[in-house]
């Protein structure tokens, strides 16, 4: 029983030991952490496989509250049930608390610095270069036949033309049962992720996020 305990608070302490370290790349909102959360959980501790990272992404910006808290309690839930889901969000959310408790103590002293203003503006096009890998890696595994690309193009045009995302994102859930079901009928192929006999292709590198 004690040996239980002791594995059960070790996984506890690692889920919110790898999520306090990712924590610090929120940057910009929570997919600028999707890169970062991929490397940890999918490269280096295996924790889900790449299928389930995408399903993943998917399910936490469907879900209400933040990308980033939404994925890290999906991980730490499949992980170690409720108490894993816990120790994850509290890991990804309290360097973030900490960080912003900091530069609220500075920020009116050093906002009008233009050191400051260039540091920040660098932060930015940083961020715009994570969004974008987020966006690639799910483009790879989630964009697949005809009517996936379909979907994706319209759900952008739809952004770009202002409609809320709740609606693009209800839209889309029942486009897609709809369209298996009717595949379906129809007889045909109704695949639902990407399958493919091809040789991984190397990862790409990521910049180190220790803190």
């Amino acid at each position: 029983m004690a040996q239980a305990w002791k594995e059960r608070l070790g996984i506890l302490l690692q889920l919110f030991w790898v999520f306090f370290r990712i924590g610090p790349s929120t940057f910009g909102g929570g997919y600028a952490m999707m890169p970062v959360i991929e490397r940890e959980i999918v490269g280096r501790k295996k924790w889900i496989d790449k299928a389930d990272m995408t399903d993943m992404i998917s399910l936490a910006g469907s879900a209400p509250g933040g990308v980033g808290v939404n994925a890290a309690a999906f991980v730490g839930f499949r992980k170690a049930s409720f108490p894993g889901a816990v120790a994850a969000v509290m890991g990804v959310t309290f360097p973030t608390f900490l960080i912003v408790i900091v530069l609220s103590l500075f920020y009116l002293y050093f906002n009008d610095n233009p050191k400051v203003e260039a540091a920040l503006k660098g932060i930015h096009g940083a961020v715009v270069a994570l969004i974008l890998m987020a966006a690639y890696r799910m483009l790879k595994t989630s964009v697949f036949d005809a009517a996936t690309a379909f979907v994706s193009i319209a759900a952008l045009m739809f952004l770009f033309a202002n409609i809320n995302p709740l609606y693009i994102i209800v839209c889309g859930l029942l486009g897609g049962i709809v369209l298996i079901q009717m595949k379906r009928l129809m007889g045909l192929k109704t695949n639902t992720e990407k399958t493919s006999s091809e040789a991984q292709k190397p990862e790409p590198v990521y910049l180190e996020y220790y803190i």
